[in-house]
């Protein structure tokens, strides 16, 4: 069962569905974060399966700026900050009454998830980082080696487009394009419930061009110099870390959350890119549910 909610939050709102099984098993939900940030959550509601195959309730929202929830075009760019976004997380939570919890969080949604564990709230029982970097030095760093094994074509495009301010040209929209197919998502077409959220993107790209930039790769926006290696032995739940073989987050972006993530687990998944979800989500629907299955 379904049901659709919206929750206050400042000057806005935020929506949310929650997922129910027909057989609850008493455990703690799941709070699913989409990535972008200001992607929204189509592209990552087929994790509502999770609910029927874990007896959990699951929880997909869209972050404040996208999606169903409000839209804020001419706010400061100074609000688009990693704690807005925790304490709207903890304003929702709080709203739905649940007390302990589990967070998965995909791209954006794995470094928000992050931020929300190095604080410590009470109740959170469980972290699944899904496709993540640990910084986003690491993040450009990992884009820059994925784009100098692009075809020379594509990278002279993406290189001399970036230099002009011309990224709306057709050579660069290719580039981008084979990149995407890379290491985005493997998937031709791309699936349409990542088209929903690439064109509500598109049209309010406020949040994804103020903290990231116009695409995967260039990365100019406010986040650019964001980090949490120093925080993450902060962290006190059961993590586990996941990624694809082709994933642009690659394995340097992701291994300060092992390392330094006491007790953290990690699987990569073969053959699969950053939208591992989509890729094979029978796969990842099983890690996932066999990683939340001992915990409460």
């Amino acid at each position: 069962m379904q049901r659709e909610i919206t929750v206050p939050f400042l000057d806005g709102f935020t929506w949310a569905r929650l997922t129910e099984p027909a057989e609850p098993s008493g455990a703690a939900p799941l709070f699913v974060l989409h990535g972008g940030p200001g992607m929204a959550h189509d592209y990552v509601k087929n994790l509502d399966a999770l609910a029927e195959i874990t007896g959990r309730t699951v929880v997909h929202y869209d972050q404040i700026g996208c999606g169903r929830s409000s839209h804020h075009p001419d706010a400061p760019a100074a609000r688009w900050v990693p704690q807005l976004f925790v304490d709207e997380f903890h304003t929702l939570r709080e709203a739905l009454g649940f007390d302990e919890y589990h967070v998965l969080g995909q791209s954006w949604g794995g470094m928000l998830g992050a931020e929300i564990a190095v604080r410590r709230p009470a109740g959170l029982q469980g972290l699944m980082i899904c496709n993540s970097p640990a910084s986003m030095q690491l993040w450009l760093d990992g884009a820059a080696r994925l784009r100098a094994e692009l075809p020379a074509e594509n990278r002279e495009a993406l290189d001399r487009h970036e230099a002009d301010g011309t990224l709306d040209h057709p050579d660069y929209i290719e580039a981008t394009r084979v990149f995407y197919e890379r290491h985005v998502c493997r998937i031709t077409p791309m699936p349409q419930d990542f088209v929903d959220s690439e064109a509500q993107m598109l049209a309010d790209p406020t949040v994804y061009h103020t903290m990231n930039g116009p695409n995967e790769f260039h990365v100019v926006g406010t986040g650019r110099d964001w980090t949490i290696i120093d925080r993450l032995p902060q962290i006190a739940v059961p993590t586990l870390v996941v990624a694809g073989e082709f994933d642009e987050a690659t394995p340097e972006t992701w291994a300060p959350f092992v390392e330094q993530i006491p007790g953290a687990r990690s699987h990569v998944f073969a053959g699969a890119s950053h939208c591992t979800h989509l890729e094979m989500p029978d796969v990842f629907r099983g890690v996932i549910a066999d990683f939340l299955a001992p915990l409460p």
